[in-house]
């Protein structure tokens, strides 16, 4: 069996349901949802595993919400989240569009690690990490680009003879 705790009336059963299913965060609905299911007098344990919470962490989060009140439920992580801001402005961003019209400087094809090189290039920072070049072959709505790989062995004019013999497709 498990263990009941008491909630302290901050908030009627009623009301933890309507903030249970007003919640849009997905670390405060779970919170919530705890929150309603001890209420309806549930064990905290069953209560932990239906909203996939550990038993101490829901406990924890019952006693802060004794403590604390409403605002204890608040997600505190999302508010220290470090905005985010694009490498490249406008400008930059038509410039590196261009670029990759063509080949990159050093021959071949164009890779996330080679755009992120040409991305720290341009804003001259020391460095900028290859997912960063990625996502930016992405936004513009680029391929990662590798070539058809080829047999050592491989024979041109008996490739080109069974393509010519080939029935087709």
């Amino acid at each position: 069996m498990g263990r009941i705790l008491e909630l302290v009336d901050h908030l009627s059963s009623e009301e933890l349901q309507q903030h249970y299913r007003r919640a849009t965060d997905p670390v405060e609905l779970r919170r919530w949802h705890l929150l309603w299911l001890i209420s309806q007098h549930w064990y905290v344990k069953d209560a932990a595993a239906t909203v996939g919470l550990n038993y101490d962490y829901a406990r924890a989060i019952v006693h802060r919400y004794n403590r604390e009140g409403t605002t204890s439920i608040s997600n505190r992580r999302r508010g220290h989240q470090r905005p985010r801001r694009a490498l490249l402005n406008q400008a930059q961003r038509q410039e590196l569009e261009q670029a990759l019209q063509a080949p990159p400087s050093d021959g071949g094809l164009w890779s996330s690690r080679k755009v992120a090189d040409w991305i720290a290039r341009r804003t001259g920072r020391s460095e900028v990490r290859a997912q960063r070049g990625w996502d930016y072959l992405q936004r513009l709505e680029r391929s990662l680009q590798s070539p058809r790989p080829q047999h050592v062995q491989a024979d041109p004019e008996a490739q080109a003879a069974f393509k010519e013999t080939s029935p087709p497709v």
